[in-house]
């Protein structure tokens, strides 16, 4: 079995009378490409809030690479190695793609040249590379997506926690996008994914947890979660598990 790079254990965090997350248990392979799926409102991003130390849990404990590093600041976690994007895209508008990716380089590259230059490798890996110049602000959701994902790419992640890089796109986007994700993966960069398009959670993960009303209910390979019958009730709903269950067994994408 491989190492495990993230390890949590029971994480709970409430607001006011709302349990968001409660008492979450999971842990991640190192060198794994994983999924976290659910219903709206579930507790997805929260729980991603408070692996990379945005939000402290009320309980529970997380691990990197077998350090605690519960409550521990998102910038201290990003220098180990731990790095998220974010569900709203919010890039530097008025600069450069090249420029919004450098920033992420310079987490550990202090020389301009050298962040800059980190930023065209980057560019090449998410298929920015002709669109280094233009601002921010002229690309279209998906290059949005990619600039978000390029720029998490530039701190050098060992675990790349991705919060529904897919949302908003269309199908030929999001078909673009699943081998960008795929090979970031194969190139040794963990990856823990909040999706809810499910034709890319299918293809890409080896291993699914579902979250329901701020509990895992669920865990398995895609395979598995498509049968699991709570999945299919709190969330898949039994017309998608059957066109998942039904595409996987063709070898194609539902």
């Amino acid at each position: 079995m491989a190492d495990l790079l993230l390890a949590i254990q029971g994480l709970s965090k409430s607001f006011g009378g709302l349990k968001a997350v409660q008492n979450v248990s999971l842990s991640v392979p190192a060198g794994s490409l994983t999924a976290l799926i659910g219903p709206n409102g579930a507790g997805k991003t929260t729980l991603f809030a408070l692996m990379s130390g945005f939000l402290k849990p009320d309980s529970g404990t997380v691990q990197f690479d077998g350090l605690d590093i519960t409550g521990r600041a998102p910038h201290l976690n990003a220098r180990l190695g731990m790095t998220r994007t974010f569900q709203i895209v919010q890039p530097f508008a008025t600069q450069t793609v090249r420029d919004n990716i450098a920033v992420g380089a310079h987490l550990h590259l202090k020389e301009r040249r050298s962040a800059l230059s980190r930023a065209e490798e980057v560019a090449a890996r998410v298929g920015l590379s002709a669109l280094l110049d233009k601002p921010a602000s002229d690309l279209t959701v998906a290059g949005r997506k990619r600039l978000e994902l390029a720029r998490a790419l530039a701190t050098r992640p060992r675990l790349l926690l991705l919060d529904e890089v897919l949302a908003g796109l269309n199908p030929q986007e999001i078909a673009e996008m699943i081998p960008v994700v795929r090979g970031i993966a194969e190139s040794g960069v963990t990856v823990l994914m909040i999706e809810h398009v499910m034709q890319a959670v299918m293809n890409l993960a080896q291993q699914i947890w579902v979250l329901a009303q701020g509990q895992l209910i669920a865990q398995g390979t895609p395979a598995q979660i498509t049968a699991d019958e709570k999945v299919v009730e709190a969330y898949l709903g039994h017309g998608t598990a059957a066109r998942l269950r039904a595409a996987a067994q063709a070898g194609v994408s539902a």
